[in-house]
């Protein structure tokens, strides 16, 4: 089994990212459950916008698409500003829309038997929005969403401290975030596409 988290942090390497820190909660729960995990921060690369897998010269995200579709789950990890996910995420969304048009050897569409999920951290509200329109575009693309496949941290509207700089809320939230690992390696399990027959041509 193999895990792709998209990290969608507006801060660039090397500084401190409180989505990735989170998101890392989720990764070693993951791999507990036996999944070989890798995590991309997409700041750092050139993502350009588009709704297709190559958007040409210059554009990254046909390495970060060779990624999903290698990924049997792919969690799209994001920050919330002004109640919303970050544009990095909302980018990444509209390009992994061009794998609409896009199927395997047997017709099957290109997200077929992937599971997703979603992280969210921030000190506005807003993550239950984000768990809607994230999952409901993933929903759109052919992810198949779990129950309680998302967590979440936050202390509420304002100003405050970032998950890195405090432990209030970290028992909860980290707990959701595992047991969110949990369910996502599961269902991915279920749902590897060798395990569906291929009906014959005219079924």
């Amino acid at each position: 089994m193999r895990a792709l988290i998209l990290n969608c942090t507006l801060k660039a390497s090397p500084k401190s990212s409180s989505t990735e820190a989170f998101a890392k909660v989720l990764e070693g729960q993951l791999k507990a459950e036996g999944c070989g995990v890798e995590m991309l921060r997409l700041v750092d690369m050139n993502i350009m916008p588009g709704v297709t897998s190559d958007e040409g010269e210059g554009d990254d995200w046909p390495r970060v698409h060779d990624r999903i579709m290698a990924a049997d789950i792919v969690v799209m990890a994001t920050p919330t500003w002004m109640g919303q996910a970050s544009s990095v995420c909302q980018r990444a969304l509209e390009r992994m829309d061009g794998m609409l048009s896009e199927s395997d050897d047997t017709g099957r569409p290109a997200a077929f038997g992937k599971v997703g999920g979603v992280i969210i951290t921030g000190n506005e509200d807003g993550a239950h929005h984000i768990v809607g329109t994230t999952c409901q575009a993933l929903i759109d693309i052919g992810f198949t969403i779990p129950g309680h496949s998302w967590a979440y941290w936050h202390l509420g509207p304002g100003p405050g401290p970032d998950y890195t700089e405090t432990d209030e809320g970290h028992d909860y939230a980290d707990r959701v975030a595992r047991n969110a690992a949990r369910n996502l390696a599961g269902l991915a399990k279920v749902l590897k596409p060798e395990t569906y027959p291929v009906p014959e041509s005219g079924e």
